[in-house]
């Protein structure tokens, strides 16, 4: 879902991941036509890496726990 977001509205995608600063620059950036590409890229690579270090992080803990 917030692949879809990042899309179509992608300055909501960076208020869902806790970086409120970057969605206003990007809010800014998807007001012009040529930003939107732009903006949109930007959104679904900070998802990625979201998910990503979200993923990490739970890795981390279970190798912690393990020990």
């Amino acid at each position: 879902m917030r692949y879809f977001i990042a899309v179509i509205l992608p300055w909501l995608s960076f208020f869902t991941i806790g970086k409120p600063i970057s969605g206003i620059i990007c809010l800014i950036l998807q007001l012009t036509l040529i930003g939107w590409p732009v903006a949109a890229l930007w959104a679904l690579f900070a998802v990625q890496n979201y998910f990503a270090d979200r993923r990490n992080e739970e890795l981390m803990e279970t190798l912690r726990r393990d020990r």
